[in-house]
């Protein structure tokens, strides 16, 4: 991977500029990532952002290494609920989810949707499959854990401390319903 990427919408008026790796590349199966995506996959235009399994696969970047460089004035959030703590950003100009952010995290979750698939990051792990009533019918090519690991959290903490304890702001003035 390049140390500049970039990344951007269906329709290419929203674009991101990312630097370095990702802290990780997972795919999430818990119920709210699930829910969320299905709500958001059934507005005007949209396309699923699930796997075939229904995880939705992301790449976790540091903050600092994210920049918006165009279509701003697209991006909306979405919550699940009005007091839920994380929150989705779409870029409305073609409804295409763009990333998750949770409460106070120092990174964002940037769906792997946004890469072209030749140089799409691969997933490292399933998490929160745990979530599922049967999840013996995932694909066994990376971990299927049941919930975040030690280890998990650990390459955040790092990031974290190497950011030097800063957690950069996202404003986002609109809000979507799906």
């Amino acid at each position: 991977m390049s140390d500049t990427t970039h990344i951007g919408c269906a329709c290419g008026q929203t674009r991101l500029k990312v630097q370095g790796a990702p802290i990780l590349v997972s795919e999430c199966l818990c119920d709210s990532c699930r829910a969320a995506a299905a709500r958001l996959g059934a507005l005007p235009g949209a396309r699923n952002i699930l796997t075939s399994y229904e995880a939705t696969p992301s790449a976790e970047y540091r903050k600092d290494r994210i920049t918006i460089v165009s279509g701003e004035e697209n991006l909306s959030e979405f919550r699940l609920s009005e007091g839920a703590g994380s929150r989705r950003v779409v870029a409305t100009c073609c409804n295409t989810p763009m990333f998750l952010e949770m409460k106070g995290a120092h990174w964002l979750s940037l769906y792997l949707h946004l890469w072209p698939a030749e140089t799409r990051p691969k997933a490292e792990l399933r998490t929160m499959v745990g979530d599922l009533p049967d999840a013996s019918w995932l694909p066994k090519d990376i971990p299927n854990l049941k919930t975040h690991t030690v280890s998990f959290y650990a390459k955040l903490l790092w990031a974290w401390i190497a950011m030097g304890f800063r957690n950069p702001k996202i404003a986002i003035a609109r809000k979507i319903e799906a």
